[in-house]
């Protein structure tokens, strides 16, 4: 399975990163986040635009690929509240670097999209200059994204905690997370099935902030969740579009 795959070079590279750049190091130069993540997708509908060049279920999505060019587009238009940048090389072909090069293109907060799965990453998040940062509920425990969360909220950033199954929501709803992302894309299979945000719904409680992932590519398909989450994360469909914003425009752009 792919996942497992990800997970086994994520370790590594986590375990080599160590070594480049201590803990210790990032630390001292530390600094709280000015950009309020959780306040840019709290009111309304929002978006959150993602910037990747690929991806294990699409291989290269954009072969024009310009991350100064992208940036610069979802920094500019109205309906982007926040910008998610991946940071995996080996399977999303981007670089952690990237991070902080959006950054400086932008005046959006940044989410970090990755494979979370030791605190030196989250810590590292900060150093790179994200505001918040993206947990996979399947991939840690209770306790662990608790602690991931208690040291993202040291440094005022945010977390992003994802689910895809009862299962998992179930397990993030005993922790302190406030914002929680379902995600449409099963991660063993890969595909995608739009009907799992409206069937999580149901079960999350008021008070939480609720981001609806993967598989939206039109207006109409928005329209289904518009009014029943705080928003949306979409990278690929806008990422293959000749035309960026003409595309994000025409997807958020509502329509009864």
């Amino acid at each position: 399975m792919i996942l497992n795959k990800i997970i086994t070079y994520k370790k590594k590279e986590v375990k080599k990163k160590k070594k480049e750049l201590p803990l210790t190091k990032i630390k001292s130069n530390l600094k709280e986040s000015n950009r309020d993540f959780k306040l840019s997708i709290s009111k309304g509908f929002n978006l959150i635009a993602e910037i990747k060049k690929g991806s294990p279920s699409e291989g290269i999505i954009n072969r024009d690929f310009n991350l100064e060019r992208i940036s610069r587009i979802y920094n500019n238009n109205k309906y982007v509240k926040a910008i998610s940048v991946l940071t995996d090389k080996k399977f999303f072909f981007m670089h952690s670097s990237f991070l902080s090069i959006v950054r400086t293109l932008t005046s959006k907060p940044i989410l970090r999209k990755d494979f979370i799965i030791d605190e030196y990453q989250v810590y590292e998040t900060r150093y790179l200059g994200g505001d918040a940062v993206l947990l996979i509920a399947r991939l840690l425990s209770i306790g662990e994204m608790n602690r991931f969360i208690s040291i993202a909220r040291r440094y005022s950033m945010d977390c992003l905690v994802e689910v895809h199954s009862l299962e998992e929501l179930e397990k993030v709803l005993k922790t302190k997370a406030q914002i929680i992302g379902i995600n449409n894309r099963n991660l063993d299979t890969l595909k995608i099935d739009l009907g799992i945000t409206n069937r999580l719904l149901d079960y999350i409680p008021e008070g939480k902030i609720v981001i609806a992932e993967s598989g939206y590519n039109t207006s109409k398909d928005i329209s289904r969740i518009r009014d029943k989450v705080n928003g949306v994360l979409i990278g690929t469909s806008f990422l293959k579009s000749k035309d960026i914003n003409k595309k994000i425009n025409s997807i958020m752009q509502y329509k009864r």
